[in-house]
């Protein structure tokens, strides 16, 4: 178990830092865009394709590390209210939507994915495919820090 959660956390970390180069680099693509077509007037093609590329790359694996940080939004007001069997049970349901959410993340990707890969972004000249790799990443991650979340939780049951 020490050994999953420490390659989780090592995963969560990269993919946390390579959410900050892409929004970094969104950043300056949009400024790159915007300088060029407002005082140069000529706005450059490929520039709205690489945004668009960096704002999903930005969410997925953002998400995907704020699964792995139970970062994402809890409501758990109500659930703090039931007693311990119940919060662990409302815990591990929570888990099983969230893998279950990723898993159809990965299957809809990947049949996009597929569906598409011989058609062509045109200002860019790579696949369409490319558009469904940061899913598809944050959704293998995404389970993968659900199932260390729900070990956890049951790991903790049969100590406690």
């Amino acid at each position: 178990m020490e050994l999953f959660k420490s390659i989780n956390a090592h995963l969560s970390n990269l993919v946390l830092r390579l959410a900050s180069v892409c929004l970094a680099a969104l950043g300056l693509v949009v400024i790159y865009g915007v300088v060029m077509r407002y005082a140069f007037n000529d706005a450059p093609p490929y520039v709205e394709q690489v945004a668009l590329l960096l704002v999903i790359s930005v969410a997925m694996f953002g998400a995907a590390a704020g699964v792995h940080d139970a970062g994402h939004i809890g409501l758990d007001s109500a659930v703090k209210l039931l007693p311990a069997k119940g919060q662990f049970l409302c815990n591990v349901v929570v888990q099983l939507f969230v893998i279950t959410f990723a898993v159809v993340l990965l299957y809809g990707c990947e049949h996009m994915a597929t569906s598409t890969r011989h058609d062509t972004i045109p200002t860019l000249g790579i696949s369409e495919a490319f558009r469904y790799l940061p899913p598809i990443i944050a959704g293998v991650l995404i389970v993968l820090f659900s199932v260390q979340h729900l070990l956890a939780l049951f790991t903790k049951k049969a100590t406690a």
